[in-house]
C-alpha cells in the first residue's frame, strides 16, 4: 500500500467500533508506526498519570482520612464534582475521532479541577503542578496526533464542567478533592484501555 492508501485504511479501521477492529490483521496497521509509537508512548505517559494520581490519592486519604467513597457518596451529590464523559471510548460504541476527542477534552478538564487539590494538599504542591503540566502535554499530544491522523476534531457540548464548586467548609473541600482525583483515575483507567486496545490491532 502507499503511503496514503495506509493512510486511509487505518482511518477507515479506526472509525469501525471495537467489535470489528478485533477481527483486522494486526498487519493492517502495523504499517503506520508513527501512530503505533504514538500509542506506547502515550501509553507509558498514561501510566505515569495514573500513578502520581495514585499517589495524590494515598496523601488525601493519610491526611484527612478519606480513603472509601462509599462512605462519601451522600456529600458526593451535594458537591456537584463533574466527571469528565468518555462514553466513546468504550468497547461497544468506540470511535477513534470522537474517543481521542473524549480523552483530550477530559484532560483539560481534571487540569482545570486539581487546582482545587492543590488548595488542598500544599505540601505536594510540586506533583500537583507536575501532573496539570502532564496532563495538558498529553491532551495536546492526543490532538497533535488527531491533526496528523486526519482524524475529525470532535468538540463535545460542555455540560458540567465549568468553573470549580465552591466548597462552603474545609470538609467539603476535602470530599471534593477526593472526588475529583478518583473521578479522574477512573477516567485515566478508561483512557488507558481504549489506547491499550489500539496497541493490539
Amino acid at each position: 500500500l502507499s503511503p496514503t492508501g495506509t493512510l486511509a485504511l487505518l482511518g477507515a479501521l479506526l472509525w469501525a467500533p471495537w467489535r470489528a477492529l478485533d477481527g483486522a490483521p494486526l498487519a493492517e496497521l502495523s504499517g503506520d508506526q508513527d501512530f503505533q509509537l504514538f500509542l506506547h508512548k502515550n501509553l507509558e505517559f498514561t501510566r505515569k498519570i495514573k500513578g502520581d494520581v495514585g499517589t495524590l490519592q494515598h496523601a488525601v486519604c493519610e491526611t484527612f482520612q478519606l480513603c472509601k467513597e462509599e462512605e462519601l457518596l451522600l456529600v458526593r451529590q451535594d458537591l456537584g464534582i463533574p466527571q469528565a464523559p468518555l462514553e466513546q471510548c468504550h468497547r461497544r460504541t468506540f470511535q477513534a475521532d470522537a474517543c481521542f476527542s473524549q480523552i483530550r477534552d477530559g484532560l483539560r478538564t481534571y487540569q482545570g479541577s486539581l487546582a482545587a487539590v492543590l488548595k488542598l494538599l500544599p505540601g505536594h504542591a510540586g506533583l500537583v503542578e507536575t501532573l496539570q503540566l502532564d496532563a495538558a502535554n498529553l491532551s495536546s499530544n492526543i490532538q497533535q496526533q488527531m491533526e496528523d491522523l486526519g482524524l475529525a476534531t470532535v468538540t463535545y457540548p460542555t455540560e458540567g464542567p465549568g468553573p470549580l464548586p465552591t466548597f462552603s467548609s474545609s470538609f467539603r473541600h476535602q470530599v471534593g478533592g477526593f472526588f475529583i482525583l478518583a473521578n479522574f483515575q477512573r477516567f485515566l483507567e478508561t483512557a488507558y484501555r481504549a489506547l491499550r486496545h489500539l496497541t493490539r490491532l
